[in-house]
């Protein structure tokens, strides 16, 4: 080791003598980044500051072979986790909103968490897969979490504190109102002084308590949450006005870009929610302080299997952007089903890498023993942080590098079948060809294939007698296929260029409908919600076969029982989506199985 080396973070990793840090502030390697080689059994890392020899570390515990000199630097700087924690039990959400891992690692009913080491756990774990930001609550902020910008930021401060060890600013989730709810203000326009003098005075005094704060994240009009729209103003201009008390202090504001009418009227085939964002914001770019960054969910619904990159992503050249994707799994199996996210990912990241300043996942740790409930949907917080360092790395290589460091060399076969095409397998048995949802409405777990069709969310699949999917196209439909710049725009408009995995989210098509895989429509439902619900009951299996001894007792008893779950909730999904196209459509099955 360098002589006078001794952060904190380096009493907690476990590094040998043949492993030598080198602090170089004139090395030029820039923030973050390091310089490794391993050559004769000695590692050696050279970094310009404190968090690349941290991050350089990191990677000497995963290398296993001698390594010539290579250097490596974060493609965005800023890598966030976002949890959903409420301070107080939330009488329908919970602890924390759409977790699915035990309760808050933060807040316990309404009080700060009272084993703090938990927490240093968890921000050495972050550190290690290279993230380096964590916003503490929900973005939907009630009003007694809005109180941690102002009474409560002493707690605040308790967790920035056990964070800043690993080099990771705390962000806090703002209620656009908070001038109103915890101001004592009667109004919260962004063009009033008061409210700009509030901010001003907000935000000063969380500075004072925590001097690298990150800034603020900000849900505003939408879902019912307050904005800028209830006085006339632009998002821009709500925003700027957070943005311009935080610019002082280097903060930065992540401003959602999730607005869409959610009292939408079924009976309505011209709006549209996927077009919301992409209306609401465009006509903004280049209006946005340098200090906000808007974030957009990687889809234009809301993370769902499968859908299109969001045309905001590439349509904002004068604004910052973050991609948002969500490790907890709300619409993919609520860490109950095996579903490992990185594929889809990684190939939102192949197409928006070179457009965005910021990535951020919202997390799927809780306080959960596992951290993730399921055991393997650790490797999705894994990757989520490894892609965010790095996008060009491949889903399945992380994949296993995770199981090598988590499982012993006689389980590594066994749960890489389990994981390596698990997203795959679980859009196979559920929504099918991108068309979305058709989860029970709520708590958006299992089967429900009407379940939205005539709410007010805008989440529509148009099944009736004669075909299924939303007209998204110029030619007959809602127009949002005109959002994407070319050649998207003319593969996603035309059913003969469209790719089939995304038919049903831009055209709506007879059963009859013959895909590029040379089947139809409605047999592709049929065969793809067999096959996934067989491939589980082969997952089930695989994992039986497996002697608990191999991983230990505990965790081999916790998969199993979530595997007999998946396999349960899989072959529900295929009797319920077969059984109902099967009777919309009255088409059978060309291999005559058994449909109800």
């Amino acid at each position: 080791m360098s002589a006078g080396v001794h952060p904190a973070w380096l009493g907690s990793a476990v590094l040998g003598d043949d492993v030598v840090l080198t602090r170089d502030p004139r090395c030029g390697l820039g923030a973050e980044a390091y310089t490794i080689a391993r050559s004769g059994g000695v590692t050696t890392v050279v970094a310009e500051d404190e968090a690349g020899l941290m991050y350089g570390s990191f990677h000497a515990l995963r290398l296993q072979d001698d390594l010539e000199a290579q250097t490596h630097r974060p493609f965005v700087a800023r890598r966030m986790m976002q949890h959903w924690d409420n301070v107080f039990v939330h009488p329908v959400m919970g602890q924390v909103e759409r977790g699915y891992s035990g309760g808050s690692l933060f807040w316990e009913d309404g009080a700060l968490t009272d084993d703090p080491d938990r927490v240093g756990d968890y921000a050495r774990l972050l550190a290690s897969v290279g993230i380096n930001s964590v916003s503490l609550n929900n973005v939907n902020v009630h009003a007694g979490e809005a109180r941690l910008l102002t009474d409560r930021i002493g707690e605040v401060a308790v967790l920035a504190a056990r964070f800043r060890q690993y080099h990771i600013r705390v962000y806090l989730s703002v209620s656009f109102a908070a001038p109103m709810l915890v101001g004592g203000l009667d109004t919260a326009d962004p063009a009033d002084e008061r409210v700009q003098a509030w901010w001003a005075t907000a935000t000063q005094r969380v500075y004072a308590a925590i001097p690298d704060f990150g800034g603020y994240i900000v849900k505003a009009d939408s879902e019912g949450q307050p904005g800028p729209f209830a006085y006339g103003r632009t998002h821009a201009e709500g925003a700027n006005l957070l943005a311009a008390a935080l610019a002082p202090f280097g903060g930065e504001v992540y401003w959602r870009a999730f607005v869409y009418n959610h009292r939408q009227d079924w009976r309505d085939r011209t709006t549209d929610r996927a077009r919301a964002a992409y209306d609401h914001f465009t006509p903004l770019d280049g209006e946005f302080a340098p200090n906000v960054i808007l974030q957009v969910k990687h889809g234009p619904i809301d993370f769902q299997p499968r859908e299109p990159v969001s045309p905001v992503l590439l349509s904002m050249p004068a604004t910052r952007l973050a991609v948002e994707f969500q490790a907890t799994q709300e619409y993919t199996g609520q860490q109950r089903h095996v579903c490992y996210l990185p594929p889809m990912w990684s190939a939102v990241l192949s197409t928006v890498a070179d457009r965005v300043d910021a990535v951020v996942t919202v997390s799927n740790a809780g306080d959960d023993r596992y951290w993730t409930n399921h055991p393997l949907a650790q490797a999705n917080l894994y990757a989520a942080g490894r892609l965010a360092w790095d996008p060009t790395l491949d889903p399945t290589a992380l994949l296993d590098e995770w199981i090598a460091r988590t499982f012993p060399p006689a389980a590594a076969g066994t749960v890489h079948e389990l994981m390596r095409d698990s997203w795959a397998v679980y859009e196979r048995y559920t929504s099918p060809l991108g068309v979305g949802f058709m989860v029970h409405p709520g708590d958006h777990y299992g089967p429900d294939v009407d379940g939205y069709e005539y709410s007010r969310w805008g989440t529509y699949h148009f099944a009736d007698r004669d075909g299924v999917g939303v007209d998204r196209t110029t030619a007959t439909g809602t127009g949002y296929t005109a959002q994407y710049p070319e050649p998207l725009a003319s593969q996603y408009e035309s059913r003969a260029t469209c790719p089939d995995e995304l038919l049903l989210f831009f055209h709506h098509v007879p059963y009859t409908h013959v895909l590029h895989s040379g089947v139809t429509v409605i047999q592709h439902i049929y065969d793809t919600h067999f096959a996934g619900a067989e491939a589980v009951s082969e997952m089930v299996s695989r994992w039986s076969d497996l002697p608990p001894s191999a991983v230990g007792e505990d965790l081999h008893a916790r998969v199993s029982d979530r595997l007999r779950e998946q396999h349960r909730s899989a072959l529900e999904w295929r009797d319920q989506i077969n059984t109902y196209f099967y009777r919309k459509s009255g088409i059978p099955d060309t291999k005559a199985r058994r449909i109800y």
